[in-house]
């Protein structure tokens, strides 16, 4: 079970689209209102654990993880380029727009990385562990829950940063910054995902 968990933390926690969103929100002072963001991200780990729980590995095989790697990567780009248009307020320090229960849910079921962290766990390591059935339920539950946590915590760091930082230059800098880091994912997305399985 403690490697389970291990392999959880390691893998929802690393930065990643999902988690520097959170960060960057928090750097804008929206913590609290980007919530909804941080439960649709929960929400798209429920569905994807318990929808890989159910069919075990059948439903992203080798040969679908490219398409949804590159509709992901192409998602990626396109929040990225709303974070590069973003406009600063300096009311309180805090960004425009906050971000929504569908940006959270979509942009964690089209990236990698989630199935890349449910996979594992139903067809692996929930048998190693003896969880079948109804009892995985609960532990999905846990684990939806770390999933909810792990941009939260992001959103906090950002927000404790945030306080230290009055200027909109400083706020703007940190948006492109953001953005060039979430194209780099999405970059890196489409060379091991969607390159290397179709042109090598």
């Amino acid at each position: 079970m403690l490697e389970l968990f291990a392999y959880a933390i390691g893998i929802m926690y690393s930065p990643g689209p999902v988690n520097l969103l959170g960060l960057n929100g928090g750097i804008q002072g929206k913590t609290k209102q980007n919530l909804p963001y941080f439960t649709g991200v929960a929400i798209a780990m429920l569905i994807l654990f318990v929808s890989l729980n159910v069919v075990g590995g059948s439903l992203v095989t080798e040969e679908s993880l490219p398409f949804v790697s590159a509709v992901g990567g192409c998602y990626i780009l396109y929040i990225a380029s709303k974070l590069i248009s973003a406009r600063i307020q300096i009311d309180n320090t805090k960004m425009e727009d906050s971000l929504s229960f569908k940006d959270g849910l979509v942009l964690q079921l089209l990236n990698p990385k989630g199935f890349i962290a449910t996979l594992p766990i139903v067809t692996i390591q929930f048998p190693a562990a003896g969880i079948h059935g109804a009892s995985s339920l609960f532990w999905i539950f846990v684990l939806c829950l770390l999933a909810f946590g792990a941009p939260t915590s992001y959103s906090v760091i950002g927000g404790l940063i945030g306080r230290r930082i009055q200027q909109p230059i400083y706020f703007r800098a940190f948006n492109v910054l953001m953005a060039l880091m979430l194209a780099f994912v999405a970059i890196d997305i489409f060379h091991q995902n969607v390159y290397t399985p179709w042109f090598k």
